[in-house]
């Protein structure tokens, strides 16, 4: 098997884990604050650090890591539903890792794929628990249908937390500078932060989060990254200041203006990272 059919299989399994980290995040979000939210919000954060995995292999065989998302399973009228299929995206993910353990001889990326065969089986075996625990604590589906503008004011957010999630990721798989790689880094981290208190948000106000994103820039030199980070970041700062304007409940606003602040403070790391490359070219 040569690199780009490892890439292929890979990306596929790449393509999972992005399936699997909103299926259960939108699952824990919807259920509101809650042990069992937390612990499936910790499963999602394991499929995070397998993405990761993926990715850099991908990029060190050199391929492009994919942005696509697998196929979700979110139908279910109940919690207990959606466990059940959080169980067969997980026995998917399995049976997959172990068709591509043995088509591929590498030994490192065997190894890899094995370590994260032996989590999915543990997640597996986590959601199974869960089926029963959500039917016999009658836990709910906390989400509501408000979509009037506080509504659209937070899923606006979550999409835009999304977008530079997916895209602060792939720049940062794609550079070999390495301070561009870690701040790309760290500031998803901190996007992925936002998107959690985003949704968290929308459900405690009766709202149903959509997580979705819009086009994602894939530059592959680290200037023309910056320069569409600095870009996105700055429209957003602008957005979320518009948006703490109209907002007169006080905890919502004090939340929308920390976001603003934490875009502002991206934009200006991503602009001294852009003053180092044009000094150096």
């Amino acid at each position: 098997m040569n690199k780009d059919e490892i890439v292929a299989l890979l990306n596929q399994d790449l393509e999972g884990e992005h399936a699997a980290i909103i299926q259960y995040l939108t699952h824990a979000y919807a259920m509101g604050e809650g042990e069992m939210a937390c612990e499936i919000e910790a499963i999602a954060r394991e499929e995070m650090r397998h993405l990761d995995w993926l990715a850099e292999t991908i990029v060190e065989l050199g391929g492009t890591p994919s942005l696509k998302r697998g196929d979700m399973r979110l139908s279910g009228e109940s919690v207990s539903g959606w466990m059940t299929n959080d169980v067969s995206q997980e026995k998917e993910a399995i049976a997959l890792y172990e068709e591509h353990i043995k088509a591929i001889s590498d030994p490192k990326i065997k190894r890899l794929l094995q370590r994260i065969l032996s989590d999915e089986k543990s997640h597996r075996g986590d959601f199974e628990h869960f089926v029963n625990k959500a039917q016999r604590e009658s836990a709910k589906d906390l989400r509501g249908s408000r979509q009037d503008r506080i509504a659209q004011i937070l899923n606006r957010g979550i999409k835009h937390e999304y977008t530079v999630i997916l895209q602060y990721l792939f720049h940062s798989y794609m550079t070999s500078n390495k301070d561009v790689k870690k701040q790309m880094e760290d500031q998803a981290i901190n996007e992925m932060q936002h998107l959690g208190w985003l949704s968290e948000e929308l459900v405690d106000q009766k709202g149903t989060p959509g997580i979705e994103h819009t086009e994602v820039d894939q530059s592959t030199k680290a200037a023309d990254m910056l320069r569409a980070d600095i870009k996105v970041e700055r429209e957003v700062a602008a957005e979320y200041d518009r948006a703490a304007k109209e907002i007169e409940e006080p905890d919502l606003k004090e939340l929308i203006q920390r976001i603003r602040d934490h875009e502002l403070y991206h934009a200006e790391v991503f602009n001294d990272l852009l003053r180092e490359q044009e000094k150096q070219s």
